[in-house]
């Protein structure tokens, strides 16, 4: 039968027969390599907690790491960037050899106490791993499109807990203001079967210590909109400063070991004799739990900044979003008091806000605020990061990132 119904209804079920079990399969590898990461960046992180004299090889290890991807990773050091282009323009399947040399490279850096963060190593290995289940499945460029966005949902997803918000990630960071939702379905799968096999894994996921939070009222959603004006500033200015400093060391110093080196030196320098330093180096986890309790230094947000800017502009691998919940949620607990709102509640839409304006994904920091937080923060959370997002402009922390349409009549 050739009905309009019959053949849509078939077309359906052949959608869904096809992208189910790819899916599942890029969760399960996904979830898999997040789960063998986090475990070493635990092994790596306490590591350097008990041998604090590790910060001094962060030179050493930068170049090191450096020489390596130029000696076998040169194809694929651009990273997140190198996926995002590969979606809006498919033409090489991305090496395997980006997840190994990632996940090495960023627990590398974390060892000696580089002041980054971990979604781009998962996102980065979740779209590398994807990938290569089109060596045994031939798919056309659009549809390479979706597995790859796929692999970008689960590497999200896996990483932070956060399946519903890995979901929109992987549709939301390729170009500001535009979501294909031919693509939904997969990335969605991908997000769950991803997050849930990493859990299987043993992996546990930061618990942020959050009461139930206010109702909102007037005062509440003005002082949130003006926080988020600011979170959106900050986020800006991580996005500009890593960006301007990375292309400045590059004209400058062409050969890229001996920047990480020289920005491996600053660091080491710098937090070797700051004695206070250590707070900055690493993810920063126990800071930005802390941040959710109690006043925390009003400096802490810049002197995060500055560190993971440095480190990110060197060539230390890693990726960004952690470090930037560590700056949101620090600047968040500043502004408390200034705003006379509850710390928790402003560290928590702070961590999600500055990452929404500087990753141009209001929609996924949302999302994940109601995750990791609960639902009763979805209202402030909207606010926040749409706002953030308006006040961070075009400026982004993913070169590759397209704008979809003019976005600000």
């Amino acid at each position: 039968m050739n009905h309009p119904l019959i053949q849509e209804l078939r077309g359906l079920l052949t959608y869904l027969a096809r992208w189910l079990p790819v899916a599942l399969v890029v969760g399960a590898l996904a979830g898999t390599a997040s789960a063998l990461f986090l475990f070493a960046l635990d092994w790596a992180t306490h590591t350097r907690l008990q041998h604090r004299w590790l910060i001094l090889c962060m030179p050493l290890m930068g170049f090191a790491v450096s020489w390596v991807y130029g000696r076998v990773g040169r194809n694929v050091e651009a990273g997140n960037n190198l996926l995002i282009e590969e979606i809006h323009s498919p033409q090489n399947r991305i090496p395997l050899r980006m997840a190994p040399l990632v996940l090495l490279g960023t627990v590398a850096s974390h060892l000696v106490g580089a002041s980054v963060g971990r979604e781009g190593t998962a996102v980065q290995m979740g779209g590398s791993l994807a990938d290569q289940i089109s060596r045994v499945i031939p798919f056309t460029p659009a549809q390479r499109r979706i597995l790859l966005m796929a692999g970008l949902s689960a590497g999200f997803a896996s990483v932070f807990g956060v399946p519903l918000a890995g979901a929109i990630f992987g549709l939301e960071v390729l170009a500001i203001g535009r979501l294909r939702y031919d693509a939904l379905f997969p990335c969605l799968v991908a997000a769950i079967a991803g997050d849930q096999i990493c859990l299987l894994w043993g992996v546990h996921h930061t618990v942020y210590p959050v009461n139930v939070f206010p109702a909102p009222t007037a005062w509440g959603l003005t002082a949130t909109l003006i926080a988020g004006a600011l979170f959106g500033a900050v986020g800006m200015l991580f996005a500009r400063s890593t960006n301007t400093l990375g292309a400045w060391l590059k004209a400058r110093i062409a050969y890229a070991p001996l920047r990480a080196l020289l920005g491996g030196v600053v660091i080491a320098a710098v937090a070797w004799g700051w004695l206070g330093a250590d707070r900055y180096l690493g993810l920063g986890v126990p800071v930005i739990v802390q941040a959710f309790t109690q006043p925390v230094p009003g400096y802490d947000f810049i002197a995060k900044l500055v560190f993971t800017v440095t480190s990110l502009a060197s060539g230390f691998k890693g990726g960004e979003v952690t470090p930037l919940f560590y700056i949101g949620a620090t600047l968040g607990n500043a502004l408390a008091p200034l705003l006379h709102m509850p710390i928790a509640l402003m560290a928590a839409i702070g961590l999600v806000a500055v990452f929404a304006g500087a990753a141009n994904v209001p929609i996924a920091s949302g999302i994940m605020a109601m995750e990791l937080f609960g639902a009763e923060i979805g209202v402030y959370a909207a606010v926040a990061c749409s706002v953030a997002w308006l006040f961070s402009g075009h400026t982004g922390i993913y070169k590759a990132q397209r704008t979809g349409h003019k976005w600000l009549a």
